[in-house]
């Protein structure tokens, strides 16, 4: 994988154990980290949950076996924002990473840009010049991803959105059917912005259909 990323033009460091690439990644700040889940000493998941608790907010590729399907969605619960699963071609990995830098990258603010971009929805603001989102006036930390889902919703608020439509809006592979990985980031999203998680007032779940995006009556 280093060898076929040095390749497509991206500087890599690599780590040979999950202690050294926590002390890494927290030292380096990489633009993206690629973690495999079966690491000795301190295990992808572990490496996972302690770069979010330090409120790092790059996004995080985890990489899984075939048969780790639980560990696939517990790694998503935990803040990756991506997965692959083994065993896959060098060449997509690197189409992968391109993706979400080029995703990432473009979000990033540009110097002298107007910050009075906000949209507000109620007592949920989203700031689209950089990329912050306050509730009830307490700013939240979210990953790449879930900005994205929660910028997409806003864009369709009122509108009801399939899970297929959530992945091809905010995702840019097709996960095979796999929609489970969007009700991960929509419940990441409802514990960051609602109130009431059990009574969620912004994202609504329409069964049978999908998710919508409303804001709450005054």
């Amino acid at each position: 994988m280093k060898f076929n990323l040095e390749n497509a033009g991206y500087e890599v460091m690599t780590a040979a154990d999950g202690r050294e690439g926590l002390d890494l990644a927290l030292t380096e700040k990489p633009d993206l980290i690629v973690l495999d889940l079966m690491l000795p000493g301190m295990d992808g998941m572990d490496v996972c949950k302690m770069l979010r608790q330090e409120k790092m907010d790059t996004p995080i590729l985890m990489l899984t076996a075939k048969d780790e399907e639980f560990d696939k969605i517990l790694g998503l619960e935990l803040g990756a924002d991506d997965y692959m699963t083994k065993p896959f071609s060098p060449r997509e990995v690197v189409a992968r990473v391109k993706a979400i830098l080029r995703r990432t990258q473009t979000m990033k603010p540009d110097e002298g840009e107007d910050d009075s971009a906000i949209l507000r929805l109620g007592e949920l603001e989203i700031r689209t010049d950089t990329y912050d989102v306050y509730a009830r006036g307490k700013q939240l930390v979210l990953t790449p991803k879930e900005y994205e889902l929660l910028l997409y919703l806003a864009n369709h608020k009122n509108k009801v959105l399939s899970r297929d439509q959530l992945l091809n809006g905010v995702w840019d592979f097709h996960y095979d059917g796999d929609t489970r990985i969007v009700d991960v980031h929509i419940s990441h999203l409802r514990e960051k912005i609602e109130a009431d998680t059990k009574r969620p007032a912004y994202i609504r779940t329409i069964r049978g259909f999908g998710y919508k995006l409303e804001v709450p009556a005054e």
